[in-house]
């Protein structure tokens, strides 16, 4: 007797790639193992000289339109990872965050890749340049001309490479209460031991703490 099985429902994935200038959108469909399709692709654009509360409302209006309109599965976005320009690190991480609202508003799940996780997924290379992956997209898609500018790439390739993940995200296992839990309190231990020691960060004798890696761009 032949088994027969069901096929596996198509995906709906909505990429971002979060900026303050340019916030790329794309949206694509498809199953792990098999070509996405394209769905659309675009870009947000705010004018620098205007004010970052005007510059974040643009963006979230546009992003709540593509929920409305194409009405994604998931929602994958650019994680912030690291950049020596701070004010653009900022901003990246700024408009990454209203996106994120933006889908958890309508309760949809939400992953952070970050760009090397991206690049190599959808070339092969972690470290492939924008011309790389734009090249990808364009031929994974099966697009007539490569969607400009690289951040509308960049766009539809978090979203391929969510697609592809995902798989391998949900069979990722889950620490166990007590393996986190011991986990929890080595970290307060290790914490509290820290800024017992004179000169720890956070004692009266500490040095000011160090800022925390940026963005992506």
């Amino acid at each position: 007797m032949t088994a027969s099985y069901a096929p596996r429902r198509p995906s709906r994935v909505f990429g971002i790639d979060p900026g303050l200038t340019r916030c790329g959108l794309g949206v694509v469909d498809g199953v792990p193992g098999r070509p996405p399709t394209l769905v659309a692709v675009g870009v947000v654009r705010t004018d620098a000289d205007e004010q970052i509360a005007a510059r974040l409302l643009a963006i979230e209006t546009e992003i709540e339109r593509w929920l409305t309109e194409y009405r994604p599965d998931t929602v994958a976005v650019e994680r912030v990872f690291s950049q020596h320009n701070v004010r653009t690190v900022m901003g990246t991480a700024q408009a990454g965050a209203v996106a994120i609202v933006c889908a958890a508003r309508r309760g949809l799940p939400v992953t952070l890749h970050t760009p090397s996780e991206v690049k190599a997924a959808v070339t092969g290379n972690g470290r492939a340049d924008k011309d790389q992956v734009t090249t990808m997209v364009t031929r994974l898609l099966r697009m007539t001309s490569a969607p400009r500018p690289a951040d509308a790439a960049d766009a539809l390739a978090l979203a391929i490479c969510h697609l592809w993940r995902a798989p391998a995200l949900k069979a990722r296992p889950q620490a166990a209460p007590a393996t986190a839990a011991r986990s929890a309190a080595a970290g307060s231990a290790a914490t509290g031991s820290a800024a017992a020691r004179p000169g720890a960060a956070g004692s009266p004798a500490g040095s000011a703490a160090r800022p925390a890696a940026g963005g992506t761009r």
